[in-house]
């Protein structure tokens, strides 16, 4: 029914009731004819993340997976900055991205020719201008574009690889792949993207959900979901802002993996981030299951 800034929209207008507003400061509206191919619409682009010739994923059993949320804060985030030739211009979402796809992979050892990918939502709000998209709309306006590597090259070449196949994916989502987006859908009846050895992440953390006060209640503790994993996919993660105990903030992640698979991606975490440690100073990335 919506994404996040969708999301963010609709909380915000209920705080402002919650305040004592008549009416939201910015009304909402329906207008999904807008993002309906016209008659003339054609799929222009490749869409890798509808390929179809891909062999569905197997559902895993519940019993069978294992979540943890994981902190990412300013160590973190500058030990994974080191990993990256100096220099190199990316955002925290590029590095974090792309240091989470390898170690994810690492954790899954698979066959080192499977195709890995990495899907990322892309708020495409701003992308579309001709018509543009009212700022009261409340429904979905993302893409989701995907980066495709070997494992064998996400676990062996550097972290810069996987980086700017993330960059070349996100920087595709222009106007033009958006309306071949939607002929695609007209014409393929609404496929179902690759689920099969996919990775999904979506940004949250400029959205501000956290923040939204209702006034007496005040404002809310944590505002992000709950766990990894949408419906019987579990390969899906949300960026979500956060402050730690010890008042640090930063990003938490939540991922769903196999138990034994999970062990090797603590493994990978630990490798990078607690070398400069001793054993008694030991930093903790991983937060109790409350989150």
């Amino acid at each position: 029914m919506t994404d996040g800034a969708g999301l963010s929209l609709f909380l915000k207008s209920l705080s402002e009731l919650a305040h004592g507003l008549h009416a939201p400061s910015v009304p909402p509206v329906w207008e999904r004819q807008l993002l309906i191919a016209s008659a003339s619409a054609r799929v222009t682009h490749t869409h890798r993340e509808y390929d179809d010739n891909v062999e569905p994923e197997a559902v895993v059993v519940g019993d069978c997976l294992v979540t943890r949320s994981f902190f990412f804060g300013r160590e973190e985030f500058a030990a994974i900055r080191r990993l990256l030739p100096p220099g190199l211009r990316s955002s925290t979402f590029d590095a974090l991205t792309s240091f989470l796809w390898r170690c994810r992979t690492v954790a899954m050892s698979p066959d080192p020719n499977t195709e890995m990918r990495m899907t990322c939502i892309v708020n495409s709000r701003s992308k579309l201008s001709n018509p543009p998209i009212p700022s009261g709309y409340y429904g979905n306006v993302f893409a989701i574009p995907v980066a495709i590597a070997t494992a064998k090259d996400l676990m062996e070449k550097p972290l810069e690889f996987p980086l700017r196949l993330i960059q070349e994916a996100k920087s595709s989502v222009t106007e033009d792949y958006l309306r071949s987006v939607a002929a695609l859908m007209a014409t393929r009846g609404r496929p179902m993207f690759v689920t099969a050895e996919n990775y999904l992440v979506s940004d949250l953390r400029r959205f501000d959900i956290g923040k939204v006060d209702f006034g007496p209640w005040g404002k809310p503790v944590y505002g992000g979901t709950a766990k990894a994993g949408i419906a019987t996919f579990p390969g899906v993660s949300f960026y979500v802002p956060f402050k730690n105990k010890k008042g640090e903030t930063g990003t938490v992640v939540a991922i769903s993996l196999p138990a034994l698979a999970m062990e090797k991606f603590v493994e990978e975490l630990n490798g990078v981030f607690m070398a400069g440690y001793s054993a008694k100073f030991k930093r903790t990335i991983v937060l109790k299951s409350k989150f």
